[in-house]
């Protein structure tokens, strides 16, 4: 497994995108950040912190500022502000193809337990730790004796230290993407190792590299109605979100699958870096002198690129010993 808190520069990697924010809400329950580059929305999901806030500075400042620069805020420790930054960085994502995968029915009331119901058939008889406690978690606790780790523990639950003693003994782990910006995610990631893994949440950012970071399966939220999905998350809605704009996906991360991903990615950055590089030999050519104005996002694109390449190799060795 590659050092976990390398997720964060491959994050960033993904959120190179000058495309500006056309519209951005901070929903009681998700924070929902969109771009509009051609007729398109594009759309990212974070989940919105529970603590209330008065303080923000930026409010009315972010439309049209660019997806890379908000983007960049995932890195901070602020929870509002990486939040928004999860936002930024899944709608750069979510600009590039979501990978297929398998199509959860979620039933009328129970959004929240859609995962573990797909996953079940296989838990039985294993150790399963839950981070986060969802609500309707408790009937897999009480019939199974699955554990959920929780910051603000409600009855039953485990506190958060309790994840140094129950990770490396589970079999497997369900981790929410909230875990990302709040930067728990690394020890998360680390102290499972011996598990499969699931990251599961509207906040799991689609990437082929989180295999390199511990992650087994990936079941996230692909947005099929933009409009719906930001007055749903504006006026306040939670699961609402999957009867109205997502539904949720499951994608595992074997090797195959990841190669596969990660050579489509390549692909696709390399295209882009040669028209980049085309658009810019033309500029010159026209006897422009002053620097090309796509140049940061040439070399971000080479960035990626190289780091693609590296994941790609690193994947490719592990499969050949």
């Amino acid at each position: 497994m590659d050092d976990p808190k390398r997720l964060y520069e491959c994050l960033l990697d993904y959120c190179s995108s000058t495309q500006t924010i056309a519209r951005l809400s901070i929903g009681l329950v998700w924070t929902v950040c969109q771009s509009q580059p051609y007729q398109t929305l594009n759309s990212g999901l974070a989940m919105t912190p529970f603590m209330p806030t008065r303080t923000l500075r930026w409010p009315g400042t972010l439309t049209g500022k660019a997806l890379k620069e908000v983007g960049k805020w995932i890195m901070e420790w602020e929870p509002y502000q990486a939040t928004v930054g999860m936002a930024a960085v899944n709608c750069s994502i979510n600009a590039g193809p979501i990978p297929d995968g398998e199509l959860l029915e979620v039933k009328p009331g129970a959004a929240n337990l859609t995962v573990f119901e797909h996953f079940l058939p296989r838990l039985r008889d294993k150790k399963v730790v839950v981070v986060g406690h969802y609500p309707g978690i408790e009937q897999y606790v009480e019939q199974y004796g699955w554990r959920v780790l929780e910051r603000a523990p409600q009855p039953g639950d485990y506190p958060d230290p309790a994840c140094e003693y129950l990770l490396p003994e589970a079999d497997w782990v369900f981790i929410s993407a909230s875990s990302i910006p709040n930067k728990t995610f690394p020890r998360l990631a680390e102290l499972s190792s011996g598990a499969k893994t699931v990251l599961m949440g509207p906040s799991v950012p689609w990437m082929p590299e989180m295999y390199h970071f511990g992650i087994d399966y990936l079941a996230g939220a692909e947005v099929v109605d933009a409009d719906a999905l930001f007055r749903t998350a504006a006026e306040g809605g939670g699961v609402r979100i999957f009867e109205t704009g997502v539904r949720y996906k499951v994608v595992a991360l074997g090797e195959e699958n990841s190669l596969a991903w990660l050579k489509k990615s390549i692909a696709e950055t390399y295209d882009n870096k040669e028209r980049l590089t085309q658009t810019m030999e033309q500029w010159y050519l026209k006897g422009n002198s002053s620097r090309f104005p796509q140049y940061a996002d040439l070399h971000d694109a080479n960035t990626r690129l190289s780091r693609l390449d590296s994941a790609y190799k690193t994947l490719w060795d592990a499969r050949r010993q």
